[in-house]
């Protein structure tokens, strides 16, 4: 089975940093995608940025510029790195393990809380 484990997350102010990590175990193949998406209060769940196992990154336009993703194949772990947060980055944000079979997979969630 497969498991996502995050770390990172927590409270800062408008214009703050922060680091999101997630480390896969299990049967995650080699060729996969991995990457976070966030959920706000009352929203819809949404895509942040993802990376593919061949090193390609997709983000979403809110957070071009200000985010950028990164992979450990070696590791398998994805971190997140957030600059110049704003208030409406604030949500849980949830790691994702897309593999190429159709299967995906979640890790359980952490809160970035970004106060203006």
């Amino acid at each position: 089975q497969v498991q996502l484990v995050e770390s990172g997350g927590g409270l800062v102010q408008a214009g703050e940093s922060l680091r999101l990590s997630c480390a896969a175990s299990g049967s995650i193949f080699t060729n996969n995608i991995m990457g976070f998406y966030r959920q706000a209060p009352g929203k819809q769940r949404e895509l942040v940025a993802t990376v593919s196992s061949g090193g390609s990154a997709t983000y979403s336009d809110s957070v071009k510029g200000r985010f950028a993703i990164s992979r450990d194949y070696g590791k398998n772990t994805v971190e997140l790195q957030m600059q110049n947060l704003k208030p409406e980055d604030t949500a849980v944000y949830f790691c994702n393990l897309h593999l190429f079979n159709g299967r995906n997979f979640w890790g359980q969630g952490t809160q970035v809380t970004v106060s203006s």
